[in-house]
């Protein structure tokens, strides 16, 4: 049965969709774009800051700072609100499922709050709020449907996330996440395998399987090996080019896994796993369930069994009670596992994390300083990794709104394997989103490849021709007509503006 639309194609109410924090949240906004859409709403255009029909804020608890980001943002909404009769705010995410009590309290003129939990009742709490002229604040304590059950809106014809599981059983001191998000629960293989063959028939190439842990994924279904199981069966299934996923923990992180990395073809070299300290006594205090030796033991392992394997990591600076010693041994642990790219974090109090209560606070400006430092460390680092690839030939997968000044440059930008970062030059032949080119690397930087000789081949493929399909069916429709379809683009990748899973696995 199709959906009910609330207004006509002429007339269609707008929409725009904030994200903040983590690749969960990213992946959670499209499941929001795709309900709205569903209902009748269009995306409104790009820019529109504000000016739509209905905003949604898919909020973060983790960030620094974030409620006075969301209130401010909320702050700026009002007079616009005023001025446009009928528009509605509403606010979701892991700082509505932590602060339900607060945001109309604080912002009187929010419509809808809801949580991480029911992200599937947004539509249906707007038009209850718009009946009933009252703000509707509903906030579910289980989860009622996985994202991935859900309608919709992809931002890539050719690149997609898939939810293996959603919550987590860590009790780390610094994450609120586990109170948000609740105890993990895992999807059954056979729903996940059918939405990657689903997505695969659509014409997307790459798939990352997403977890707030996601190597733990089998502890809900009682099988240990459930997470090298779903990475082999990946390798199955025919037109799937490229497999990657995010975030794994070092407790969870099993010879099984690194055994399936190495021998499923389509499983790219790629490993994101989060450090957080190279300090025994910190990562104690962290309720982190491993040390140092344990640490560098995985990464020794990957490495023997995927020499080119690309290693990125988290690591947060000034945890209470980090003294010099405890900063020098995460220094030392950079060293020895050569990430090709650290996502580093100056610790900051988020209230309800036990953390937040310990003593030994560091001060700021020490922290700011041993930042300083750690920064410095793995910049050298990742250049000099990166100059490692210089000479090698790499397929780059093409993408979209990944090289700022390719217009000025005349190259093209993409992905390679292990998802370093490449600017090519651009060939002769036509080349689109979601195909693959074959290039030498002739220059390094510390966060990107460069190819300045001429492609070595060009291969098209299924995914270049869903992105032209896609951009033909939007230039195809009449004029006046707002469809708000998406910037094409992969989900957002390793490295990345923002760090996978939520900085805090």
């Amino acid at each position: 049965m199709r959906p009910r639309t609330l207004v006509g194609a002429m007339s269609a109410k707008t929409y725009e969709v904030r994200t903040y924090g983590c690749q969960m949240n990213v992946h959670d906004s499209e499941r929001l774009s795709g309900l709205l859409e569903g209902a009748g709403y269009v995306r409104a255009p790009e820019g529109a800051d504000g000016d739509a029909d209905v905003v949604v804020f898919n909020t973060c608890a983790v960030r620094e700072n974030a409620d006075n980001k969301l209130y401010g943002n909320l702050g700026r909404l009002a007079p616009m609100k005023t001025k446009r009769p009928g528009m509605q705010i509403a606010v979701g995410g892991c700082l509505a499922q932590k602060d339900r009590d607060t945001i109309v309290s604080r912002a009187p003129w929010v419509d809808v709050v809801f949580g991480t939990h029911n992200i599937g009742k947004l539509p249906v709490l707007l038009e209850r709020a718009r009946i009933q002229e009252e703000a509707q604040v509903e906030i579910a304590e289980s989860l009622e449907a996985f994202p991935s059950t859900l309608p919709t809106r992809r931002e890539s014809a050719y690149a997609a996330w898939v939810s293996i599981s959603v919550g987590c059983n860590n009790t780390c001191t610094f994450c609120i996440v586990p109170a948000l998000r609740g105890k993990e629960k895992d999807r059954r293989p056979g729903d996940i395998l059918a939405e990657v063959e689903a997505l695969v028939a659509e014409g997307v190439c790459e798939i990352t399987l997403l977890g707030q842990n996601v190597n733990a994924y089998g502890s809900d279904i009682g099988d240990r090996e459930a997470f090298s199981k779903l990475l082999r069966a990946c390798g199955n299934v025919e037109g799937l080019e490229r497999v990657r996923f995010t975030s794994p923990h070092p407790r969870d992180f099993t010879d099984d896994v690194i055994a399936a990395m190495a021998q499923t073809p389509n499983v790219m070299p790629q490993l994101h796993m989060p450090l957080q300290s190279g300090s025994d006594p910190i990562l104690k205090a962290m309720r982190r369930s491993y040390r140092q030796e344990r640490f560098l033991g995985i990464i020794e392992k990957v490495r023997a069994a995927i020499p080119h394997a690309a290693i990125s990591t988290d690591i947060i600076v000034g945890f209470p009670g980090e003294s010099e010693e405890d900063f020098q041994q995460t220094l030392h642990a950079v060293r020895e596992a050569r990430f090709a790219n650290a996502f580093t974090f100056q610790y900051s109090k988020r209230p309800g994390t036990p953390a937040a209560e310990m003593d030994g606070q560091i001060p700021k400006e020490v922290v700011q300083e041993r930042y300083v430092r750690l920064v410095a460390l793995q910049e050298e680092i990742s250049w000099e990794e990166n100059k490692k690839q210089v000479g090698r030939t790499l397929e780059v997968m093409v993408a979209e709104g990944e090289g700022r000044k390719d217009g000025a440059t005349h190259r093209l930008s993409g992905r390679a394997p292990d998802n370093r970062l490449v600017h090519f030059t651009k060939p002769a032949e036509d080349v689109r989103p979601g195909d693959v080119v074959t290039v030498e690397i002739t220059y390094a930087a510390p966060h990107h490849l460069l190819a300045e000789g001429a492609a070595k081949s060009v291969r098209r493929t299924r995914a270049g021709d869903a992105w032209e399909k896609r951009n033909a069916a939007q230039a195809a429709k009449p004029a006046g007509v707002m469809l708000g379809l998406p910037r094409i683009g992969v989900p957002e990748p390793l490295p990345a503006a923002a760090a996978p899973g939520c900085g805090c696995d």
